[in-house]
């Protein structure tokens, strides 16, 4: 079903190329005009070359994908099509989230792409005779041109951004590239989890990868504090602020305190 709505994507007009939907007139001396095209390896998929529609990303890694795209990929598969990490061993669509902030964004930079999505989902759903779903009702797809000499005002989309997994962390492990011991890095450091997650989380999270034996003491670190294990993710972010953050991630560096 979702795969007849994502074709709409490559109808957008070339025109999209330009300045993100904006004429000139609308730009302030302030703000840089840049091609849409600088944005595609952000917002189109890798496996259909078209912008993301149902945006999902691969907890494991953070790579995103259209849903119906990476739902069909991992019929065959248990790899990231573009990093090839191991999603799960049995069912790595247990390892997928919606990420509605991106598709969001998706929307807001590619003029008319929401409007053509949800004009075929409505059809789609009509031709079949069944029932529109709410969720794609709410707003008409049918948008009024706004007056001469006024902005253009892109419209509020549906989607709203989850209050869970919104904060991505980089695990790193102190140490030797290769390791301590019989102790390797963590073969997926990337993980995504909402912010009320402690530090004691992420100990756990790191024993249960790395099959710690309770005698091994877990150190987590963030720039150049050692962090108590009661403290959540959100407030360790907030309060490291830029300096721990690379490309977004809040990188948290881990080591090992083995017992004699």
């Amino acid at each position: 079903m979702e795969d007849s709505f994502q074709k709409t994507n490559h109808d957008i007009p070339e025109s999209t190329d330009s300045k993100m939907g904006q004429s000139e007139d609308d730009l302030t001396d302030d703000e840089r005009a840049l091609p849409l095209r600088d944005f595609y390896p952000y917002i189109r998929c890798s496996l259909c070359n078209g912008f993301l529609i149902d945006a999902t990303t691969i907890t494991e890694c953070l790579h995103t994908f259209c849903k119906s795209c990476i739902v069909k990929y991992f019929f065959y598969s248990n790899r990231c099509p573009n990093c090839a990490i191991v999603v799960h061993q049995t069912q790595p669509l247990y390892n997928i989230r919606p990420d509605r902030q991106l598709q969001d964004i998706v929307y807001k930079m590619v003029p008319r792409l929401e409007e053509l999505e949800r004009k075929s989902m409505i059809e789609f759903y009509k031709e079949r005779g069944l029932e529109v779903p709410k969720t794609v009702a709410v707003q008409s797809a049918v948008q009024t041109k706004a007056p001469k000499g006024q902005k253009f005002s892109v419209p509020q989309s549906v989607f709203s951004i989850p209050t869970e997994l919104d904060v991505s962390l980089m695990l790193e492990f102190v140490g030797a590239e290769e390791g301590i011991g019989n102790y390797k890095p963590l073969e997926r450091k990337y993980v995504r989890v909402s912010g009320e997650a402690t530090i004691r989380h992420v100990e756990l999270f790191i024993r249960r990868k790395m099959e710690l034996t309770q005698s091994c003491q877990v150190d987590v670190v963030c720039g150049e504090q050692l962090l108590e294990r009661c403290r959540s993710l959100r407030e360790v972010r907030s309060s490291v602020g830029q300096s721990a953050l690379q490309d977004g991630l809040l990188v948290l560096h881990f080591g090992l305190v083995l017992s004699d």
